[in-house]
């Protein structure tokens, strides 16, 4: 399989690819090669970290994507023992682009749901690609419920480019879907914890996005709307992409700054794919932690903060100058 580069990378990628070419070379039998691989091994870490110290918005969305990012199968695999996976929305049928299930983390019977891409090119078309369809919605709709009916702590994770704009996907109800999955939420009278582990796209996110705690991958993004929809409504050009990123305010340290995101998670250099397993054990751990915090206190306690939590996005000051 072909190695995926992002276009920031390949300066890096260069770097590294003749690297690996001399240090295939007999170094013994040629010795005033040493001296040049060390060089370049010093070059190669100099610039990478210069690369991702200072990632661009646009370049974190990239990042987000990648393809060997890990995804919600692999948080759930690391993660959660006693999966019993939940299908169909009892209606229409099992949308792929959303997992959920009854799942344990530490003690904690819990129920997780996510969205879901795929690895390979078939699973990624049996899975729309992580953009959900109404049945999708739904189905998170139904696996909330179940957490209500047995007061079971709810864990989503975000990874969507945003719910599937498709004709047949608005005659079944699209937008009615994502609104009933928000009202369920903001009403479900259990800790709902949220974990964005790459894309989180409009409504598509929101719908299974909101709850007690947001906890963000630090290349991780959410926002209203992806940089290329919202650069061809804006310019009618998606080559402006990198532009409508920065003004999306939609990095995990803008979501901090705006009291929107909880904590970061910090990732690897060059991102969650480099490193996967340190990434998920310190998911698994701060989501841990959210659910002895909001387990501690009282249901009325959790539905005011978490209306609190809502009525504050967006609420600013304005100074005198």
């Amino acid at each position: 399989m072909a190695r995926f580069v992002m276009e920031f990378e390949r300066p890096l990628v260069d770097l590294e690819d003749k690297l690996a070419e001399l240090k295939a070379l007999d170094v013994a039998s040629l010795p005033e090669l040493a001296a040049e691989i060390e060089d370049l091994e010093r070059e190669v870490e100099r610039l990478r970290e210069t690369l991702y110290a200072a990632l661009s918005p646009w370049e974190r969305v990239q990042v987000s994507r990648h393809p060997s990012r890990p995804k919600t199968d692999d948080y759930v695999a690391g993660l959660f023992t006693d999966v019993v996976e939940l299908r169909g929305d009892r209606a229409y049928g099992d949308d792929e682009a959303v997992f959920t299930a009854l799942a344990t983390l530490d003690g904690w019977r819990i129920v997780v749901i996510g969205h879901r891409k795929g690895r390979t090119t078939k699973e990624n078309v049996r899975r729309n690609f992580g953009s959900p369809h109404p049945e999708g919605f739904r189905k998170a709709r139904r696996a909330m419920r179940l957490a209500e009916k047995f007061s079971l702590p709810v864990v989503t994770f975000l990874d969507t480019a945003g719910a599937y704009p498709g004709l047949e996907d608005e005659e079944r109800g699209q937008a009615w879907a994502i609104a009933e999955c928000l009202a369920t939420l903001s009403d479900l009278p259990v800790p709902v914890v949220v974990v964005g582990i790459g894309e989180g796209g409009s409504g598509g996110a929101l719908a299974i996005g909101f709850g007690d705690r947001l906890i963000m991958l630090e290349n991780a993004y959410y926002s209203v709307i992806s940089p290329e929809m919202c650069a061809m409504i804006l310019y009618k050009d998606t080559a402006r992409a990198a532009e409508s990123a920065s003004a999306l305010a939609l990095t995990a340290d803008d979501l901090m700054r705006l009291g929107i995101a909880d904590e970061v998670v910090p990732e690897p250099l060059g991102g969650a794919h480099r490193d996967p397993a340190p990434v998920i054990a310190a998911v698994g751990e701060r989501i841990t932690s959210a659910l002895e915090t909001l387990s501690a206190g009282d249901t009325g306690a959790l539905l005011e903060n978490r209306y609190g939590r809502l009525r504050a996005i967006g609420v600013f000051a304005e100074g005198d100058g």
